[in-house]
């Protein structure tokens, strides 16, 4: 028996999580968006908001509203950029760390029974092997 292509498999399950994640999200006043921005920024703080639009995928022309909305709601600041006034560096504030905190323990929360079907083995490869997997050539 063949099996099924990797893309249909990661595909659906993409989906699935994100059908459930979004609610989460939603819960904690976030969007996909908004988590993503929050996380990249508590992994590495951005020097610019076009280095942030780089780094997760998103279009930098569409960048500024997500910002103006997350900092409205106090979860992030942006400055002069002091080598370059055109530009703005980007850090979260306490409230987003909190906030991404809150949102990441309810996401794992979900992802446990998610990999519920899993043996505590197949568990494992399965979260050593998806970073490998994601990773970009240049990386």
């Amino acid at each position: 028996m063949e099996r099924e292509d990797l893309g249909a498999l990661l595909a659906r399950l993409i989906r699935r999580i994100m059908e459930a994640e979004r609610p989460l999200l939603e819960a904690h006043g976030l969007s996909m968006w908004g988590y993503s921005v929050l996380t990249r920024l508590a992994d590495q703080p951005m020097e610019t908001q076009q280095a942030l639009a780089k780094s997760i995928g998103y279009d930098k022309s569409r960048l500024i509203a997500l910002l103006d909305d997350l900092e409205a709601d106090g979860l992030l600041t942006r400055q002069p950029d002091p080598s370059d006034r055109r530009a703005r560096t980007v850090t979260l504030t306490p409230t987003g760390k909190s906030r991404l905190r809150a949102a990441k323990a309810d996401i794992r929360a979900m992802e446990e029974d998610l990999l519920a079907p899993l043996t505590p083995t197949e568990r494992r490869h399965l979260l050593t092997a998806l970073p490998r997997l994601a990773q970009t050539p240049d990386e």
